[in-house]
């Protein structure tokens, strides 16, 4: 296929370059560079001859309209998103001009192409969301497709308004689009201002290894490699019209996490005496913290035969491994802003 990705130089949406880039497909991976892009992230296939990166910002309608005539893609990945809760806190209305505005401008673009094109019967909008947009679950249940919304932060909101939209251009529009909603991400090129490269990178750096209230809360865990290979298998397989829920079938509270990416760093790389779990610290809670989500990941299994292949404490030694390896990249990052920094306490 030939493939528009925005936010390819993300977190999520490199693992979707890469994997595409060495499946064959020819990729144009589009990324506006804010700040917790990284063109780092790509560059195993920088050199390929399917990769073209283009700098652009799907708020932008004239640059969106140029890339769909350049380019006419098979389909559209659209993960370009802000997606840290804790920075919507301090200032939603980045979240709101980027997640929504921006993702009105791409549908616009994406249907004025569309259509300029004769309607191609095999082309696909697909939008990459959050299970954030369902809100938060009690000690039972699980998130399915059908979940009503009930988003509590301003970066939720902003997620489950640009579904919302994509839903509407396909129902009132017939755009042909396929929707996905994931379960937390971690894994290899994971910016340094989420839970687990904290840990890591505190963990090393001998500082406090922060946990939000009493930890309790519990999160459904999806390895960034598995994710990007659902949304291939989506993108390619998945039925105009439905939304799949993708999850890694790894529920932990975030205390039961950090204790074992602690475990995981006292085999790895031991400290002088004692355990990483030493330098565990409880802080206040985040405004609005979710207690639980967890996902059902019954339509994309059945339907199109996909589960995740590795268990979180899998997943969690080779994120381990990998930034131990990789010192430099991670480095880099941590003079950017906010990165080190206890964010989302505004409110």
């Amino acid at each position: 296929m030939k493939l528009i990705v925005t936010g390819g130089a993300g977190f999520i949406g490199s693992a979707v370059v890469r994997q595409a880039v060495r499946a064959g497909h020819e990729v144009v991976n589009l990324d506006a560079l804010t700040y917790a892009a990284c063109l780092d992230n790509v560059a195993e296939v920088a050199d390929a001859p399917n990769y073209t990166f283009v700098e652009a910002d799907i708020r932008d309608r004239a640059a969106m309209d140029r890339l769909f005539a350049a380019h006419a893609p098979d389909a559209i990945m659209h993960l370009a998103a802000e997606s840290h809760v804790d920075r919507s806190i301090d200032g939603p209305g980045t979240f709101i001009d980027t997640n929504i505005t921006g993702t009105y401008t791409l549908l616009e673009a994406a249907r004025a192409w569309w259509v300029g094109a004769g309607r191609p019967e095999g082309f696909r909008f697909h939008h990459i969301s959050t299970d954030e947009v369902f809100g938060s679950l009690g000690q039972t249940g699980q998130f399915t497709e059908v979940t009503p919304y009930d988003p509590r932060s301003p970066y939720s909101a902003s997620k489950a308004a640009s579904d919302h939209l994509v839903r509407a251009w396909h129902e009132t529009y017939g755009l042909p689009v396929v929707l996905t909603n994931c379960s937390n991400n971690y894994g290899p090129y994971h910016f340094p201002e989420k839970l687990i490269p904290v840990i890591i990178l505190n963990a090393l750096a001998g500082k406090a290894l922060p946990i939000y209230g009493d930890g309790s809360n519990i999160r459904d865990w999806l390895y960034v490699e598995d994710h990007a290979d659902a949304l291939l298998t989506v993108v390619q397989r998945g039925q105009v019209g439905r939304s799949y829920n993708i999850g890694g079938e790894n529920e932990r509270s975030n205390l039961e996490l950090v204790k074992t990416l602690c475990a995981i760093l006292d085999e790895k790389r031991p400290k002088a005496s004692g355990s990483y779990a030493d330098q565990i610290t409880f802080v206040t809670d985040r405004p609005g913290h979710d207690a639980r989500y967890a996902i059902d990941p019954t339509r994309i299994r059945e339907e199109l035969g996909w589960r995740p292949s590795v268990t979180v404490e899998q997943g969690l030694a080779l994120t381990v491994d990998w930034y131990l390896a990789n010192e430099p990249w991670w480095r880099a990052l941590q003079d950017r802003k906010g990165v080190g920094e206890r964010l989302g306490v505004k409110a």
